[in-house]
């Protein structure tokens, strides 16, 4: 695999808070255009992982790279070529759902008024959302359209890379499935690479390419069928259980 065509390396990473190690040496790669699912158990890391791809935790060693560029010199463009969806949304209360959306264009970019509502009115109706939600505060939202204003706004500058915490957390399975879709369907038209962490093995099995299992502090890279050949216990008892069972006859695998 050439360097053109992985946008994230992570290489010896250690995360530590106090005297907590959540990672030590983990190694970590994502393709372009691939829609990677990470997975583990409680206390694992994984948001903590993606908190620090992102620049938001400081590791304690190891470098990652992300579009080519070390995160520790990372620039504007780079930011800016990133979208996140935080689990609960983390939309600000006092702005409406377009003036949310409109937040990172007023940050990194210089546009008409104008121009940002119309932008914004395009991202509403890319995640699925109806026009009238524009003018909607959060608090008049439901849980479901909370997470598609939140990835409307992850959308607000068309990025490269779309990291998404948890997704469907909290959603019916009926709308779990649904912003499935939406996700692999956005992924597949706008040609994003997704880096998703989540615990729904519906979510692994219908939308994911690839899955990164942390474990003992590092991560273990492959696909579902992979997995299920690991010996590993954990990974064993997480695709080999009842609830991976349903989930893998459900989805054709």
């Amino acid at each position: 695999m050439s360097e053109q065509d992985t946008v994230i390396t992570v290489t010896g990473l250690r995360t530590q808070f106090g005297t907590a190690v959540i990672h030590d040496d983990l190694d970590l790669s994502v393709r372009r255009g691939e829609v990677l699912g990470v997975v583990g158990g409680s206390g694992t890391g994984k948001s903590v992982l993606l908190r620090t791809i992102i620049g938001l935790n400081k590791p304690r060693a190891g470098t990652i790279e992300m579009l080519g560029q070390d995160t520790r010199e990372m620039t504007s463009l780079v930011q800016r070529r990133c979208g996140v969806l935080f689990q609960s949304g983390a939309l600000f209360s006092s702005l409406t759902v377009a003036e949310n959306i409109e937040v990172p264009m007023r940050e990194h970019l210089r546009l008409p008024h104008a121009l940002m509502e119309e932008l914004a009115a395009l991202k509403i109706a890319m995640v699925g959302l109806p026009p009238d939600a524009g003018p909607k505060y959060p608090s008049e939202l439901s849980g479901g359209m909370k997470k598609r204003a939140g990835l409307a706004r992850a959308l607000a500058l068309d990025p490269a890379i779309l990291f998404l915490d948890k997704p469907t957390a909290g959603l019916d399975p009926i709308g779990a499935a649904a912003f499935d879709n939406l996700i692999r369907d956005l992924q597949q038209s706008l040609g994003l690479t997704v880096f998703m962490v989540t615990h729904d093995l519906d979510s692994l099995a219908a939308i994911c390419d690839r899955i990164a299992v942390l474990v003992d502090k590092r991560v273990r890279l492959g696909t579902m069928a992979e997995h299920m050949r690991d010996s590993h216990p954990w990974i064993q008892e997480y695709f080999h259980g009842p609830r991976a069972r349903v989930a893998l006859n459900g989805s054709g695998t």
